[in-house]
């Protein structure tokens, strides 16, 4: 081991003496050069003519010079010539040695030192220069900060703080100024200004009108109105091959919904149905916006009713053309010349009385004439010649919307123009999001949606609001300050709406303390529901009690919801939502009634009947247990059974039955068959797996789950018991003060 250590160290010896020996070398070689240098200079001195006399010390020092003996060239014995001129350029390219760098001669101005040299002399040569100012246009929306405007123009805030002192006004910089102020700042400053208002965030949300050679030809957009239970989802089921009014509550129409049909002839319609009952006219309102043709259903049994004249005066507001379809001719009393006659009294003229609408008498039941009616929609639609540009971004109206568990915030799309595609950003009112997902009207994933296709986009940020018109943004951002303006002027109108306002306001409300409020929560299962709940509970107030609606929303209901009901001493309204089990336990622990309901009448029914204090009996509801369906068997003779495990309570045969999916109520029917392996049994308790058939298993999957319930009715004086429970004793109070006054 020692060995190798000094062979080593003999080795690293011998490396350093090399590398000192050529570097010897080299600088002996650099010393030859210098000499040769000076020796042919010193030539060329002899031979050039001779000088004037040098003074005396100049002489002296020269001789001393050439008197002094060469010396040898080592670095550490040599005479370094004289240094260069500080700012000199020059330096010598090589090996940094010590040497080199205590050598005078390799000394170099720094780089900064040479620029502030540079400056200095720029300075000295052209004198002081003052700033020239810069005119620009300065944008200036409706208020802004000092600190921004003075960024705007490229100013101090102390200068714009000292102008305003001259005007004798005191600021911070961080102070406001509205938009006058700042424009003759601005204009003093000596800059041009443009004036913005914050509504300038939606210019360009709607593009332009297309050019006519973009145009392509597109499915027309039918919407079918008319009174309630006159036929109309029928008919839309007739020309679908649809059944639809099974999957609603009570058979009639209470969502709006749109389809497109593939008519014999090849060519796409889009169809929109509406409801017929009175507390949807703001669906009927949306549906006659979109559309292009209107057909008007009329029961040929019935005539023309309210919500009929309702829809004429939707179609004639939407200047769109009316087709009448005189439906149920096939039923017994069926007068189609009533109808028309009655149509005459709304400038309604048909064409066998001598008019411009096109009638078609039509059997939803028996699918008579329904190849006439599809003949006259083609026709009214190639006069109309409807056109629109597909290769632009999508814009339309949000038909309907809901949020759903498990796919969040849902929005029915109807695109207008262009095409919406998976991945497009969309803002609808103040929603926006990214879109995951498009689904037809026949529940498939399709990638895209062009002009008059209906399709639910997945992928809001919230549920946007029915009729909301939808457009595609090009970015996120763009997205975001779009729904930020429009939150903010919701919040202002909300702000305003609730502040106290004029004497005349103020007097009206001492007037109206007297007035007793019903406060009530509402859920539902879309948006257009629950707007029409609320609008139709709105007309229901009197001069003494009113509705109050402390909360309306879509969706399930949630413990946040129980507790909001607890602290406003409010009920509980669930339309086709169901609670879940948290919220079921709070509402149990707090004494807070949930009531369910399925068909509007009787909501808006028992509302008034408790607003007016005329309760009659009603049917009660005792719930009996929930039980979860694993898995769905189809057997001859019988059906659809599904097997079911009771989670919750019991099941009892014959009792009422819902199936629930994703906590929305599906279907309601009866108990038919409850079977423990092969025999049928009374109940099945809690835990225990056993199979059950009614009419609603044909719609039911795995991931839905069943709750069963007893009906009985209570006389009027039990049930005046239970009414005092479940409302507030403010209403209470007001009932019995207008018993004692008497009729």
């Amino acid at each position: 081991m020692r060995q190798a250590e000094e062979k080593e160290r003999a080795q690293e010896t011998a490396a350093q003496e090399t590398v000192l020996a050529e570097q010897r070398a080299k600088e002996a070689e650099e010393a030859e050069e210098r000499k040769r240098k000076e020796d042919e200079k010193k030539a060329v001195e002899e031979t050039a003519p001779p000088k004037a006399e040098e003074p005396a010390r100049s002489k002296h020092l020269k001789q001393e010079a050439e008197e002094q003996p060469s010396r040898t060239p080592d670095a550490r014995h040599k005479k370094s010539p004289a240094a260069p001129r500080r700012g000199d350029d020059r330096r010598v390219r090589g090996r940094l040695t010590i040497t080199n760098a205590l050598d005078e001669e390799q000394r170099q101005r720094s780089l900064a030192s040479l620029k502030r040299h540079r400056e200095r002399q720029k300075k000295q040569g052209t004198g002081p220069q003052t700033a020239q100012k810069i005119a620009r246009e300065v944008v200036i929306p409706e208020v802004i900060t000092i600190q921004e405007l003075a960024n705007r123009m490229a100013a101090r805030g102390v200068d714009v703080i000292k102008y305003l002192m001259k005007d004798g006004e005191m600021h911070k910089i961080t102070d406001v100024i509205d938009s006058d102020t700042a424009q003759l700042i601005a204009e003093e400053f000596g800059h041009t200004v443009r004036r913005v208002s914050e509504a300038d965030v939606e210019e360009g949300f709607i593009g332009a009108e297309d050019d006519a050679e973009d145009l392509q030809p597109r499915a027309p957009i039918v919407t079918i109105m008319g009174h309630v239970d006159h036929g109309k989802t029928s008919l839309l089921d007739a020309i679908r091959q649809a059944n639809v009014v099974a999957s609603e509550a009570g058979g009639i129409t209470q969502h709006i919904g749109a389809y497109q049909v593939v008519v014999p002839s090849g060519q796409k319609i889009t169809f929109i149905d509406t409801p017929g009952h009175e507390a949807f006219t703001a669906m009927r309102a949306r549906g006659a916006k979109v559309t292009d043709i209107v057909i008007l259903v009329v029961a040929a049994d019935d005539g023309v009713k309210p919500q009929t004249i309702e829809a004429i005066n939707h179609a004639k507001a939407a200047e769109v053309p009316l087709i009448v379809a005189i439906n149920k001719i096939d039923k017994q009393g069926a007068d189609p010349k009533r109808v028309r006659t009655e149509l005459l009294s709304h400038e309604i003229v048909v064409e066998s009385l001598g008019g411009d609408t096109l009638e078609i008498e039509v059997s939803a039941l028996k699918k008579t004439n329904l190849d006439k009616l599809l003949e006259a929609i083609a026709l009214q639609a190639e006069v109309l010649e409807l056109r629109a540009n597909p290769e632009r971004d999508a814009d339309g109206v949000i038909v309907e919307a809901k949020l759903e568990r498990g796919r969040g915030p849902v929005g029915t799309a109807l695109v207008q123009r262009g095409t919406l595609h998976l991945g497009d950003i969309i803002v609808a009112g103040s929603a926006w999001g990214r879109v995951r997902a498009l689904i037809d009207d026949l529940g498939e994933q399709v990638k895209e949606a062009g002009p008059s296709v209906p399709v639910e986009v997945l992928g809001f940020d919230s549920a946007p609001e029915a009729g909301d018109q939808f457009a595609v943004v090009e970015s996120e951002a763009r997205a975001r300050e779009i729904t930020d303006y429009r939150m903010r002027e919701r919040r202002k109108r909300l702000a305003v709406a609730g502040q106290r306002g004029s004497l005349e306001q103020m007097m009206s409300q001492l007037k109206e303390t007297g007035v007793q409020e019903f406060t009530l929560v509402i859920k539902g299962d879309v948006q257009g529901s629950v707007e029409a709940i609320c609008a139709a509970l709105a007309a229901l107030g009197t001069d003494e009690v009113k509705a109050r609606i402390v909360h309306a929303g879509v969706g399930g209901i949630t413990e946040s919801d129980v507790s909001l009901a607890l602290t406003s001493g409010a009920a509980l309204l669930a339309f086709n939502v169901r609670a879940n089990a948290q919220a079921r336990e709070a509402a149990e622990r707090d004494g807070v009634e949930i009531r369910q309901y399925s068909v509007i009448y009787d909501l808006v029914d028992d509302i008034k009947q408790a607003m007016s204090g005329l309760l009659s009996p009603s049917v009660r509801e005792t719930f009996l247990g929930n039980a979860e369906i694993l898995e769905v068997f189809t057997i001859s003779k019988v059906g659809k059974v599904a097997g079911c495990r009771v989670t919750e309570g019991k099941v009892e045969r014959g009792a009422q039955v819902r199936l629930i999916r994703d906590n929305v109520v599906v279907h309601e029917g009866k108990l038919s068959t409850l079977k423990r392996f092969k025999d049928e049994v009374k109940e099945v308790v809690s835990g225990q797996e056993c199979g059950m058939a009614s009419r609603a298993t044909r719609t039911c999957d795995r991931a839905t789950s069943s709750s069963a319930s007893r009906s009985s009715t209570s006389s009027a004086r039990c049930k005046r018991r239970a009414w005092r429970r479940r409302f507030p004793a403010l209403l209470r109070e007001a009932i019995h003060d207008r018993a004692r006054q008497g009729p």
